[in-house]
């Protein structure tokens, strides 16, 4: 019998930053999966930060070289790997000299500032990972994002690789965090994502503002199952999610979630099943 896949998709895995929170989920969950016996890829940000030779980072040969324009520009895609051998698990990493290649994650650290291209960084990261796993021929079931810099992902997955076969049958689920972020996105982000081929309809919560709430609400508009994945979550995003009727997971502790979050895979697979 085939395995179910699963890959990870996060703004944020421990050991390679700082600990945070969405680190430790998602460090500890595709570990935790695998054990109960499905297949794993896990992806991240290369962000400039990260201690390549600690935590031994090499290139991804075979993977790399791929471009991606994103507005309008040529961007080269870097693939990097490593290895967390008490959990038998790889960690692939995007990267890009011109996104990633700053000492920092999010924000400036000399003015405190979120980077103003935070939103390309975003685009390009979700981008690197569909690219990557359409490189490995690996066709995942499931699709679990974690964090906001990872929120573009069901739009992208739902709608620029909508007709990709490797996608046709993939369940998207997204944790939603307390990882709100200060100001908008760039004034422009919607016309570089009208460049990738999205209208307005597509669109309609980030045209309204590039907000953390219609990046979030964005998010859930195209995902197929959510989790709550602080113990807070905001008021607002709660009642869109009652609204939009989609399978919802409430937040789990420490001690229940891995088997909630496993049974709530498996329970959107056979779902999936009964309607195909």
């Amino acid at each position: 019998m085939k395995k179910a896949r699963v890959l990870f998709v996060s703004q944020d895995i421990t050991p390679y930053l700082d600990e945070t929170y969405v680190g430790k989920i998602a460090r500890r969950l595709p570990q935790g999966i695998q054990e109960r016996g499905k297949e794993i890829r896990t992806f991240m940000p290369k962000y400039g930060s990260i201690n390549e030779r600690r935590h031994q980072l090499h290139e991804v040969i075979r993977l790399s070289g791929m471009n991606m324009v994103i507005n309008d520009v040529d961007h080269p895609l870097i693939i990097k790997v490593a290895s967390i051998p008490t959990a038998r698990m790889q960690v692939y990493f995007i990267d890009n000299e011109e996104y990633f290649g700053r000492k920092a994650v999010l924000t400036d650290k000399t003015s405190g500032k979120y980077f103003d291209d935070n939103d390309e960084r975003s685009m390009f990261f979700v981008r690197g990972v569909a690219e990557t796993v359409k490189k490995l021929g690996w066709q995942p079931d499931i699709i679990h994002c974690h964090g906001w810099f990872a929120s573009l992902m069901p739009l992208y997955i739902k709608k620029y690789y909508q007709e990709d076969p490797l996608f046709a049958d993939t369940k998207i689920v997204v944790s939603l965090y307390e990882d709100e972020f200060p100001k908008n996105l760039n004034k422009k982000f919607i016309d570089k994502l009208n460049f990738d081929g999205f209208n307005k309809k597509d669109l309609k919560h980030l045209s309204e503002e590039p907000s953390y709430l219609n990046m979030i609400k964005q998010s859930i508009e195209f995902a197929d199952g959510l989790i709550q994945g602080s113990e807070n979550m905001n008021p607002e995003i709660e009642k869109f999610i009652k609204k939009s009727g989609k399978p919802f997971l409430t937040f789990k502790n420490e001690l229940e979630y891995m088997d909630a979050f496993n049974e709530f895979y498996d329970e959107m697979l056979e779902e999936a099943n009964v309607l195909s």
